[in-house]
């Protein structure tokens, strides 16, 4: 097929790799005809090296203890409570501060502001052991404050890198969340094409001297609200443009004037997490607390697809527990004098979860190394596949193992009904499935 294809020259090949140490690559020459067929390639080559390097395999064994010996304690203490007065985050501040002394929340921020200047793959790697416990302290604490500490150094200026930073390298644990949706609106509205200032956003900030006046009111649904250090607010700073106009995007600490929450909002899962109503009343900014310029906001955006796939790499952890939950009941389960696992049809679904597994991974480590080499590809195309495809398997392998376990998988005393409702949350944890497939086609 090379010899087809013709000979490989040294511009056209783009590595692929996790370590750019190794050696060892898979080459694929591509033509005009095979870009032709695939017009999201710009590239001719691929080079492709799943290897983890040394200082990765470290960092993932880091992750497994931490999950295993600090988290999961904790989590199982969540679950089995019948108080509905808990607060979770009692139980897992000491969790997030022990997991950002590991470095786990300034894993992404370059090393001049005290981070480690990792990659987007090295965050991964990090949130699938964590999710495997628990998807939702995976994501809440430490994939929105990683995420949200890059988006500060990508879309700051050197002023606010350092101010709103200065936490990083003294080493104090800080908490962030991000504030978009709000109770009347859809969050759909962001891809309405429609450019109809009525669509969209209602939350509104007023400039007012060298500041803004905030107001408005943001759902319930919004991560970490109520316990958060600081928070990154989205609102309208024009009411007569289109909403991607006219979004902007401030950080506002927890202490401002004026900062107001809801009670804890239950739901079916993620008991270790916490998410409430923001009130805004009157809560004055400073012009220098606002990220980039006035409607930037769905731009600046674009450069985080971080969030996006860091949380489809917990998902990933969130399946690879449900399979392997099932497996080892599969394995010690017996019916007509044998393991089930001997079962063709019981044989047959574990397989199928592995290998969905497997895919989910593989499919957000790619989009991770786009991350790192493309951010506009990898916001656009790569970071939604990889959420919708992980919560997919994730819903899949929760219900596969609901079923493998038959009787009990109904039952509380089995994990079965956390891992279901844990990734039922998934399928509308930042956008549904729907909306991010539907903008993901368009640019295809």
């Amino acid at each position: 097929m090379l010899s087809k294809l013709g000979r490989v020259k040294e511009k056209d090949v783009l590595s692929f790799t996790l370590s750019p140490t190794h050696t060892q690559v898979l080459v694929w020459q591509t033509t005009n005809l095979w870009r032709q067929e695939h017009p999201m390639m710009k590239e001719k080559q691929i080079m492709i090296d799943f290897s983890l390097t040394l200082e990765q395999r470290m960092l993932q064994s880091k992750a497994l203890d931490f999950a295993q010996t600090e988290m999961k304690p904790i989590v199982q203490i969540i679950e089995e409570s019948d108080n509905p007065k808990i607060e979770p985050w009692d139980f897992c501040q000491s969790v997030f501060h022990k997991g950002t002394e590991l470095g786990f929340t300034s894993l992404l921020i370059p090393k001049e502001y005290g981070g480690l200047g990792g990659k987007c793959v090295d965050l991964v790697l990090v949130l699938e052991e964590l999710g495997a416990v628990d998807v939702s302290i995976a994501s809440s604490y430490f994939n929105l404050t990683a995420a949200m500490s890059l988006f500060v150094t990508r879309a700051g200026t050197s002023e606010q890198q350092k101010r709103i930073l200065s936490h990083v390298r003294s080493g104090e644990p800080h908490l962030y969340s991000a504030a978009e949706s709000e109770p009347n609106v859809a969050t759909s509205d962001l891809f309405c094409p429609i450019p109809d200032p009525n669509i969209g956003l209602k939350t509104f900030a007023q400039r007012d001297g060298d500041g803004y006046i905030l107001n408005g009111k943001k759902s319930s649904l919004v991560t970490n609200a109520g316990i958060a250090d600081a928070y990154f607010i989205i609102a309208r700073t024009a009411l007569d443009k289109p909403l991607g106009e006219s979004m902007s995007i401030f950080y506002v600490p927890a202490n401002t004037p004026g900062l107001k929450f809801g009670k804890r909002t239950e739901m079916i899962g993620w008991k270790p997490s916490h998410h409430a109503e923001i009130h805004l009343d009157n809560v004055r900014v400073p012009a220098e607390n606002l990220l980039g310029k006035e409607g930037e906001a769905a731009k600046l955006l674009m450069l985080l697809p971080e969030v996006a796939i860091g949380l489809a790499a917990s998902y990933v952890g969130l399946a690879r527990a449900a399979y392997e939950y099932a497996l080892n009941y599969a394995k010690k389960r017996v019916s007509w004098g044998r393991p089930i696992i001997q079962h063709q049809s019981v044989a047959l679904k574990l397989a199928d979860m592995m290998i969905n597994t497997q895919a989910a991974r593989l499919t957000v480590w790619e989009a991770a190394n786009t991350a790192d080499t493309n951010p506009q590809l990898a916001a656009m195309v790569k970071a939604p596949a990889a959420k919708t495809f992980a919560v997919d398997v994730a819903i899949k392998n929760a219900q596969t193992a609901v079923e493998i376990l038959g009787g009990y998988g109904v039952t509380k005393q089995a994990q079965t009904g956390k891992f279901l409702a844990d990734a039922s949350i998934g399928y509308s944890c930042d956008f549904t499935r729907e909306v991010l497939r539907l903008g993901l086609v368009n640019c295809l």
